[in-house]
């Protein structure tokens, strides 16, 4: 049986998150508890999986869903002020033409987050809707470039 998009009425695959066509986020209609998964990279130079619990038990997060062969990688946003961009000294490095060397930063104010656009050419975009400057909520959807990244907030 397949899922049809709140958004735009594409019909995914049955317990899909995301739409397949626009990329809306889909409420999870099955318990499998099936969830986004997060690596880092050890002194080895492989990727081991992390379990995000204990990520986000040290606060709020960004997690890569797509782009660059990257999904699964996570931030955590632990810091008041996070850069991301192009730039490889970036806390968040974007590596595409189509991320600005300084793209994006992340601000922390009072107990909330906000994404910053610093100009861009291509634009930020927070759940498909290209932004100047957006508070982010749990589950936000962030584009930049070729990278989709969630948003956790905790």
């Amino acid at each position: 049986m397949a899922q049809h998009c709140p958004e735009c009425g594409f019909a995914n695959a049955d317990g899909a998150n995301y739409c397949q066509r626009c990329g809306a986020f889909m409420a999870a209609s099955d318990s499998s508890g099936v969830t986004t998964a997060a690596y880092r990279i050890t002194e080895a130079g492989d990727l081991e999986e992390a379990p995000i619990d204990a990520s986000a038990a040290r606060g709020a997060m960004l997690v890569i869903r797509a782009g660059g062969g990257r999904g699964g990688e996570s931030f955590v946003l632990d810091r008041a002020r996070l850069t991301v961009g192009r730039r490889p000294d970036s806390d968040v490095f974007l590596d595409d033409v189509t991320v600005s060397r300084d793209h994006a930063v992340i601000v922390r104010r009072g107990s909330d987050f906000f994404l910053d656009d610093c100009g861009s050419l291509n634009g930020t975009y927070v759940n498909r809707h290209r932004i100047e400057s957006q508070r982010l909520s749990d589950g936000d959807e962030l584009q930049i470039g070729k990278y989709k990244l969630a948003f956790l907030g905790r």
